[in-house]
């Protein structure tokens, strides 16, 4: 996907957005003609009591789009690593803040080393890591929205496109006037790609639905860290993006609370999956 975005950074990456939009909206409408869903969906999207969250998850799926795109066009893919490095740790910050959950130890250290780790990136940009934060915090939201809805997440997708499609078609041509825009200076192949932004959005969205209920979450877990892991590393290999020693230290903290997250999760799974067995031992 970051490949897929430099690649039309030519372009405004607002009308990018619109364009995304709406052509994620026309792949998801012809999905849900397909399966007779589209009474049920536009019920869901405009009626109580799921419209108020369809619409605050749509409102940040498209902050997360906008943001991510901005980011990937204007050079700060290393940034947008950072961002989706600390989207499960604001996740469990969610989970204490909103759900009440309670946290542990190792928890409570997570959740310190990623404050260090926005100081000390902050030292290293000069600022604060706005988009990171806001990549991050968008996420870990519109997580704690989709929890709230119950449907499928292609057709959650499809209600919030629902809400979000009229405004696409109105950015996007209101970016089209300008000198740079995808309808003033795109050849055959870049109007290709725009159009092909729907498809590029919803395929690995229902792969993933399909491979959540599949693929054990101990696999499926560690493997969302590939998608910042390449960021990171197109950032720095690919698109030469600075990558100083304070960013480095920066980044190590977040990679260390990563892991005491991840081996705190794996032995707490572990324990549930023995306390589980342990009636039925002899």
């Amino acid at each position: 996907m970051t490949i897929y975005w430099k690649t039309l950074q030519a372009f405004p990456p607002f009308e990018l957005i619109g364009w995304r939009i709406v052509s994620s909206f026309l792949i998801l409408g012809v999905l849900a003609v397909l399966n007779g869903r589209v009474r049920s969906i536009a019920r869901a999207a405009f009626s109580p009591p799921l419209a108020p969250r369809i619409a605050a998850a749509a409102l940040l799926v498209a902050v997360n789009w906008s943001s991510y795109v901005w980011a990937v066009s204007n050079d700060h893919v290393i940034e947008t690593a950072l961002g989706y490095f600390m989207a499960p740790l604001l996740t469990m910050w969610l989970g204490v803040a909103v759900l009440k959950e309670r946290l542990n130890s190792a928890q409570r250290t997570t959740i310190g080393l990623a404050g260090i780790a926005v100081i000390t990136l902050s030292a290293g940009y000069g600022r604060v890591p706005f988009l990171a934060l806001l990549i991050a915090a968008s996420w870990a939201l519109y997580g704690l929205f989709k929890r709230q809805v119950p449907m499928s997440s292609l057709e959650s997708l499809t209600a919030e496109m629902l809400w979000l499609v009229a405004p696409a078609i109105g950015l996007a041509v209101a970016q089209s006037s300008r000198a740079n825009s995808v309808t003033a200076m795109a050849d055959g192949l870049h109007l290709t790609l725009v159009v092909l932004a729907g498809p590029v959005t919803v395929v690995p969205l229902w792969m993933f639905g399909r491979a959540a209920k599949r693929v054990p979450l101990t696999v499926l877990g560690p493997l969302q860290y590939s998608v910042p892991t390449i960021n990171f590393l197109l950032g720095w290999l690919a698109y030469g993006e600075d990558l100083d020693t304070t960013k480095i230290i920066g980044f190590g903290f977040v990679w260390v609370a990563l892991v005491v997250l991840g081996v705190d999760t794996y032995r707490r799974g572990v324990r549930r999956s023995v306390s589980s067995t342990a009636p039925y031992r002899r």
